[in-house]
């Protein structure tokens, strides 16, 4: 593919993508623009410090959206468990009013997903129709 920016390790070059999403605690509408603004300049520090790239976040009022895209020696949850916890504590700093009803401002679930490239069928086609070896 023309134009994709790999991630080129050692021994590896990948392109690894997931969509994450952040519920508030109790699912509490307590999110503004300003806190989902504030998150988004938290998050693109976090993922600068571990070598990630979050290319999108975005939210309502009780849940926040992220796309990211990272490498293979990074798992989903210490991403997440940075992330979470850093906005967390970064955003209730800033902003007081995110700790008046729970000690935490993020339910401790999550929710993530593999996303990007060729639709699942079409890479199951591509395999099925390799050269099998004589």
């Amino acid at each position: 593919m023309t134009g994709t920016n790999y991630r080129r390790g050692r021994h590896s070059i990948t392109l690894l993508y997931a969509h994450l999403v952040f519920v508030t605690k109790d699912r509490r509408k307590i999110l503004t623009d300003a806190h989902i603004e504030a998150m988004s300049e938290i998050c693109q520090e976090v993922a600068r410090r571990m070598s990630f790239r979050l290319l999108e976040l975005n939210g309502e009022a009780d849940h926040a959206h992220l796309l990211i895209e990272y490498p293979p020696k990074l798992s989903i949850s210490q991403i997440v468990n940075s992330l979470k916890g850093v906005s967390s504590r970064m955003l209730r700093k800033e902003f007081p009013e995110l700790t008046l009803h729970e000690k935490h401002l993020w339910s401790p679930s999550y929710f993530a997903i593999s996303c990007g490239g060729a639709p699942i069928e079409k890479i199951k086609e591509y395999i099925e129709n390799q050269k099998k070896p004589s």
